[in-house]
C-alpha cells in the first residue's frame, strides 16, 4: 500500500542587527547565490524553500527576513506571529550585534510561543565566520554554555559567502520543529503559501520583494 504524502508548512523567522547577513543566508540556502551589494531589508521579506525531507514527507519552509532596524518593535508581533522556529543572527567581526541577541531572543520569547505554550526552537548563528573575529575570539568557545543559558538549542559558526553551516543549521532547525511540534504537527494547505503572498503583499506596504 502506497504511503500517503505529507506536506507540512513552517513560518521560520531570521533576526538579528541590521547588517548581520540575515539576507544573505536566507539567499545562499535558498538560491545558492551570494552577493556583497544586498540592500537592507525594510520591514518583512520572505523566500520559500521546499525540502523533501522523507520518501512520503515535504516541508515548505518560509523564511522571514525581518529588518533589523525594527530593533523589537510593536510591528514583529505581527512579523512573529504564527512561527514555529527562528534564526538569530550576529556578526562575528562586529561585538555589538552579539551583545544585542539576548534582546532578540527575550523579545521573541515574549511574542511568540509553540501550541504547547513552550518558546519557538531557536538556533544561535555566529555568522561571517570568514571574517575576523574582532572582540569575540575570547567569545565563542563559551558558546555551549552561552546557548544553554539563554533557551538556543543550538549554534553554528556561518558564512554564506563560503556557504560554511547553512544547510547543517537549517536541519538541525527543522529536526527541533518536528519534535518540539510532535502531535500537533496539522498538513499544510496546498494554497496556504500563495494566499499568505497575497496577504502580506496587500497589508505590508513596507514589505519589499515579498514573492520570489
Amino acid at each position: 500500500m502506497e504511503k500517503k504524502q505529507k506536506e507540512y508548512l513552517f513560518k521560520v523567522l531570521v533576526i538579528g542587527d541590521l547588517g548581520v547577513g540575515k539576507t544573505s543566508i536566507i539567499k545562499r540556502y535558498v538560491h545558492q547565490i551570494f552577493s556583497q551589494h544586498y540592500r537592507a531589508t525594510i520591514g518583512v521579506d520572505f523566500a520559500l524553500k521546499v525540502l523533501h525531507w522523507e520518501e512520503d514527507t515535504i516541508i515548505r519552509l518560509q523564511l522571514w527576513d525581518i529588518a533589523g532596524q525594527e530593533r523589537f518593535g510593536n510591528m514583529t508581533r505581527v512579523y512573529y506571529r504564527e512561527a514555529v522556529g527562528a534564526f538569530i543572527v550576529f556578526d562575528v567581526s562586529r561585538a555589538s550585534t552579539f551583545e544585542a541577541v539576548s534582546k532578540w531572543k527575550n523579545d521573541l520569547d515574549s511574542k511568540v510561543r509553540l501550541q504547547n505554550g513552550n518558546p519557538v526552537p531557536a538556533i544561535l548563528l555566529a555568522n561571517k565566520c570568514d571574517q575576523t573575529k574582532e572582540g569575540l575570539s575570547n567569545t565563542l568557545p563559551k558558546m555551549d554554555q552561552y546557548c544553554k543559558e539563554n533557551g538556543f538549542i543550538a549554534w553554528f559558526e556561518t558564512s554564506a559567502k563560503d556557504n560554511i553551516h547553512i544547510e547543517e543549521s537549517a536541519r538541525v532547525l527543522v529536526e527541533n520543529i518536528l519534535n518540539a511540534e510532535g502531535d500537533d504537527l496539522a498538513p499544510a494547505d496546498p494554497d496556504i503559501i500563495t494566499s499568505q503572498q497575497l496577504s502580506l503583499q496587500n497589508n505590508n506596504a513596507s514589505c519589499s520583494a515579498c514573492t520570489k
